[in-house]
């Protein structure tokens, strides 16, 4: 069974991507979502690897795979598969927000926000609700976590342009420390965009010009 893969970007589909893992190609099922992020984050023969969702039965002989970024999405996945008429392909397109939002709105008994998501509707929130309420608490904290890590990951990323930045215009430029400082954070003030120390010296200089 295929648990995991890692590979290049062949192709986007709409519903999922093309996978070149190994010299095969395999069609991948995303939710909108990741999908959306990959296609944001990743181009054609980019690596990128995906834990997965190996489907196959009876009544659907043909493998369906199903990616996902993470192990807690995979997890949360399989929870969701649990409920009764939600079958793989249709959790796959249900999950069109975060899995912690979901999660929430199960442990709320929100059957407003579940009935909004792609092909459920009340009757099925009513019984994803039934079928999971009390049984994915982890998922909220998981969720809230990683958004945790990643928004310190980005804060730890712009300290260090800014610092690299404020260096040069001290060091090499004869700036001092106080206006170095200065020019920085009004070029961030105009500019929340900037990601790279080039691009900081260029929002700088071109106000100056």
């Amino acid at each position: 069974m295929i648990g995991y893969l890692e590979g290049s970007i062949l192709h986007f589909e709409s519903d999922g991507i093309l996978l070149l893992a190994g010299h095969i190609g395999y069609e991948v099922f995303l939710n909108h979502q990741v999908l959306e992020r990959i296609r944001s984050q990743s181009s054609h023969n980019d690596i990128i690897a995906l834990y997965i969702y190996y489907h196959q039965t009876e009544r659907q002989p043909k493998p369906v795979l199903i990616g996902f970024q993470s192990l807690e999405d995979k997890a949360f996945f399989q929870e969701f598969i649990t409920v009764d008429a939600i079958g793989p392909m249709k959790a796959v397109k249900a999950m069109s927000r975060p899995i912690g939002d979901i999660a929430l709105a199960i442990e709320k008994k929100d059957t407003g926000f579940l009935a909004g998501l792609n092909g459920i509707g009340k009757r099925t929130a009513e019984k994803i609700i039934a079928t999971l309420n009390g049984k994915v608490e982890r998922f909220i904290s998981a969720a809230d976590g990683q958004e945790v890590i990643e928004n310190s990951h980005i804060m730890d990323e712009m300290n260090d342009v800014r610092q690299k930045v404020e260096d040069v215009l001290v060091e090499q430029l004869g700036h001092s420390h106080a206006s170095a400082k200065r020019m920085v954070k009004e070029a961030f003030e105009r500019n929340r965009m900037i990601s790279t120390p080039e691009e900081l010296f260029d929002e700088i200089y071109q106000e100056k010009r």
